[in-house]
């Protein structure tokens, strides 16, 4: 007689596999240009893969502190107070983590508990929302204002403070924001920052950050991080990827910086969900990061690439919505003059995959209930060959 695997509720009931691997297979199977998924195709810096590697000969190949290595966590605080102003203490509110994904989990069980209100800004990220159900959190969702030209394109996304000011309330315990913004390129400005500050003054909700498109600012604008506001940052976990950084996202090495009494929090899930994080990466990112023009140069490499990628982008009937960060470009593709104009942001970036060669994301994937806007996302986080080759093809459409 065989035994049968038993049954038991999921989790996660309403998650599958997310649209980001259904659309990389889908290009990998019609041998087309991965724009959907935000990974470069370039490789990172080789001064940075002989300072892993030496890390490695030195014998740092064993566990790292639970919290992440010294080195690695002053040169973060040394950074973070360059460039925001804000001296965090190295041993009690920083950590290092498995990437940002891992650090946003860890944040979200370490201050949620059953019942809370967690509010998140869509489209968002797709790892929010099945954090906070994991936590027994209830995920409170507004949207983004979608701003249109006279002939119904979308032309831009704001910040809907109405009703992110009609959503906290006292069962609000987290409010999740994200700047840059995954997919929009929105960010947030020093006013966008006092303006939160006002409206969550009087209430006892706290604030993740979600910053790991920091460095990819452009157009001379500065990164107003959570870190640079003396009010709000007494209330928040700030989140950032070496791996969207340095180029290196298959690494997964992030780290949080928050206030000592929620680090404390924070650090207490950290070390019974991953206990810590590569060692021999932890300290050639050490390395790397005490030069700080590896960082301070990325606007540029990224805005080159941006204006590339929209230049050629300008000579097709996609509509292009402002990039001021990230290395995301989002498109309106409701102009275009054939029949595909009238699909489905998912079925439209299956067409264009299978018959154009060119993979997208569609923004919907980014809404709970799917919002349709025919907006999609693409990457150009590419080289300039693979960028002229993506265009080229978009261009016959």
């Amino acid at each position: 007689m065989s035994l049968t695997t038993p049954t038991f509720p999921s989790r996660l009931p309403n998650v599958g596999t997310t649209i980001f691997t259904v659309m990389s297979a889908l290009a990998a199977k019609h041998s087309a240009i991965n724009l959907g998924q935000g990974f470069p195709d370039f490789s990172c810096d080789p001064d940075l893969i002989q300072m892993v590697n030496d890390a490695m000969l030195a014998n740092h190949n064993q566990y790292p502190p639970m919290i992440g290595i010294e080195e690695l966590r002053q040169g973060i605080t040394q950074k973070l107070a360059n460039l925001h102003g804000h001296q965090y203490h190295p041993d009690h509110e920083i950590t290092i983590t498995a990437g940002g994904t891992q650090a946003i989990l860890t944040a979200v069980l370490s201050c949620v508990s059953p019942g809370d209100e967690v509010i998140i800004i869509e489209p968002a990220y797709d790892s929010y929302r099945p954090s906070i159900e994991l936590a027994g959190g209830i995920p409170v969702a507004i949207s983004l204002e979608v701003q249109r030209d006279d002939s119904g394109f979308v032309q831009s996304y704001q910040i809907p403070w109405v009703d992110l000011e009609n959503a906290i309330n006292t069962k609000t315990r987290l409010l999740i924001i994200n700047t840059p913004n995954n997919p929009t390129g929105i960010v947030w400005t020093n006013s966008d920052l006092e303006r939160l500050a006002h409206i969550i003054r009087d209430s006892n909700a706290l604030i993740l950050s979600d910053e790991v498109y920091e460095h990819m600012v452009f157009d001379g604008a500065n990164h107003c991080s959570i870190s640079s506001h003396p009010e709000l940052v007494e209330r928040s976990f700030v989140i950032s990827s070496f791996g969207k950084t340095y180029h290196v996202t298959g690494w997964k090495v992030g780290y949080v910086a928050a206030p000592q009494a929620m680090m404390s929090e924070f650090r207490k899930v950290h070390q019974f969900n991953v206990f810590t994080v590569n060692s021999p990466m932890q300290y050639g990112i050490a390395r790397y990061l005490n030069n700080p023009m590896h960082y301070l140069e990325l606007p540029r490499f990224y805005q080159a690439k941006r204006d590339f990628f929209r230049q050629g982008l300008a000579e097709t009937e996609f509509k292009l919505l402002p990039t001021p960060g990230t290395y995301f470009q989002c498109v309106d593709y409701s102009g275009l003059k054939n029949w595909q104009s009238n699909l489905n942001e998912e079925d439209f970036c299956i067409w264009l995959t299978t018959e154009i060669g060119v993979a997208a994301i569609p923004v919907s994937a980014f809404y709970q209930d799917k919002t349709e806007s025919k907006v999609i996302r693409f990457c150009f986080a590419k080289k300039e060959s693979t960028l002229s080759e993506a265009v080229k093809r978009l261009q016959g459409i």
